[in-house]
């Protein structure tokens, strides 16, 4: 079979095989400086995420077919063919996803159920490649670091949330279009927009109002 990378065209002799795979046997035999990123080849580390005909996917983990086309990760900035700059820790430092007022309580099975699905992100960065809003917006937090700060907001352990409510009215909550696409393409099953929508439920609960909402028109009749 044959598969583009950047344009690229590139034959492998597999009938059916991972993308890592076809990535390694194609250094190996045939272009030595293609570069890409890989750790555990076991979908656990989420280093492998690139863009599998627009769509984005853990290479370790996806089996590939004659005429797929492979591209870096979008929004991101791209060191040499398939791999690129990670941006999670500057998202999660805009984005203050951590305990800030820590106090002593027990921590019950319950609670820990309550953060389990948000806190099994590998960050391989695909829901940042899927977001439209970073195109018009590359300032915006983004679906991680917002579903970071949600599992901070239903640690039992932090005494004051209203910090980490504050910190993503700017670029967070409010600009996300709620289009899904990050859910989609999370190899963890995470689903950000959920958690971005139940983040504004609770910016509610201290006056946040969606500042677009502001810039509506809405058309008045007289009667």
């Amino acid at each position: 079979m044959e598969i583009f990378i950047k344009e690229k065209r590139y034959r492998v002799p597999f009938k059916s095989v991972t993308l890592l795979k076809a990535l390694y046997h194609i250094k190996s035999y045939q272009d030595q400086s293609l570069t890409f990123e890989s750790n555990c080849r076991s979908g656990v580390c989420g280093a492998c995420a690139v863009r599998i005909n627009g769509r984005e996917a853990l290479a370790c983990s996806t089996k590939i077919k004659s005429g797929d086309k492979i591209e870096p990760l979008k929004y991101h900035k791209v060191l040499k063919d398939l791999k690129v700059e990670r941006v999670e820790k500057d998202r999660l430092k805009n984005s203050t996803a951590w305990l800030k007022e820590y106090r002593e309580v027990e921590v019950t099975p319950k609670d820990v159920e309550l953060t389990e699905r948000q806190s099994d992100c590998i960050l391989c960065s695909s829901c940042y490649s899927a977001c439209p809003v970073l195109e018009v917006n590359p300032n915006f937090i983004g679906p991680f670091a917002l579903t970071k700060a949600y599992r901070y907001i239903l640690d039992t352990r932090e005494n004051s949330i209203k910090s980490t409510i504050d910190n993503i009215q700017s670029n967070g909550i409010w600009d996300c279009t709620l289009c899904g696409e990050c859910s989609a393409v999370c190899p963890q099953n995470i689903d950000p927009k959920m958690d971005i929508l139940k983040l504004r439920g609770e910016a509610s609960k201290f006056g946040y109002l969606d500042p677009n909402f502001m810039n509506l028109s809405f058309n008045s009749y007289n009667i």
